[in-house]
């Protein structure tokens, strides 16, 4: 699997060599190559439903390395490497390093919680151990598959006032809900390269979206997704847990 991911500002410099090795190595090995993709590759305006037959529009410098590893990895496929590909919205749960620690919950300690767009805007979550048990079940079916197989996961697509409200039922506690200071952000983006990167993608807090996952459940069958209250407050106890 080519789950490797460098942090923002190392994109231009990482992102393409770390895909060409896990395609040279699944053509020398003979593995079966998945790939966690994401919704970079659609631009803005994002479409309202994304689906495996969705159009690429990078609008962004990483939306277009996402379809440059994605176009490569579909050439390696016509040269006999077996790729399934698995599309999802932001991670949460099982550890550090998404959106959900590091922005969301990172002041959730003082009873604040940061929410990166429109309050009643749909955003696309996948909870990382539904979108890992349906990655194991798809992979399991490889050999039913065609040889290159692209599939959309459904996780929780949800509003960020739905999902602040989830966050504080498992605190079980009223929180305070900020919103990301973007115009700060987007001010920055000629000096700081972070905030240059982080502008790259503000769109997708804003244009409602979500993911169909019928070609999915066609293939394994229905998908297995915890409870958005569940999910959440287990994310929490990760995070707690390895602090």
């Amino acid at each position: 699997m080519h789950a490797l991911n460098p942090p923002y500002t190392q994109w231009s410099r990482l992102a393409l060599p770390l895909a060409y090795s896990a395609i040279s190595a699944a053509e020398t090995s003979g593995a079966t190559l998945l790939f966690p993709a994401n919704l970079y590759n659609f631009g803005s305006p994002l479409p309202p439903v994304i689906d495996e037959n969705t159009p690429t529009r990078a609008s962004s410098r990483k939306g277009q390395l996402r379809v440059a590893i994605e176009d490569r990895i579909a050439e390696a496929a016509e040269r006999g490497v077996r790729v399934i590909i698995v599309r999802a919205g932001d991670f949460y749960g099982r550890g550090h390093g998404t959106w959900f620690d590091l922005v969301l919950t990172k002041e959730l300690g003082r009873g604040r919680v940061t929410y990166p767009g429109a309050l009643d805007v749909t955003h696309e979550w996948a909870y990382l151990p539904d979108f890992a048990a349906a990655l194991l079940r798809v992979a399991n079916r490889r050999e039913t598959l065609p040889q290159f197989a692209s599939f959309g996961f459904p996780g929780h697509a949800v509003t960020g006032r739905e999902l602040t409200a989830s966050i504080a039922r498992a605190v079980r506690d009223k929180v305070e809900v900020k919103h990301m200071t973007w115009w700060l952000i987007h001010s920055l983006r000629p000096i700081v390269p972070l905030c240059r990167e982080l502008s790259e993608v503000a769109y997708l807090w804003n244009e409602p979206h979500r993911i169909d996952g019928g070609r999915l459940q066609a293939a394994i069958g229905e998908i297995a997704r915890t409870p958005l209250d569940l999910a959440v407050a287990r994310a929490l106890e990760d995070l707690r847990a390895t602090v």
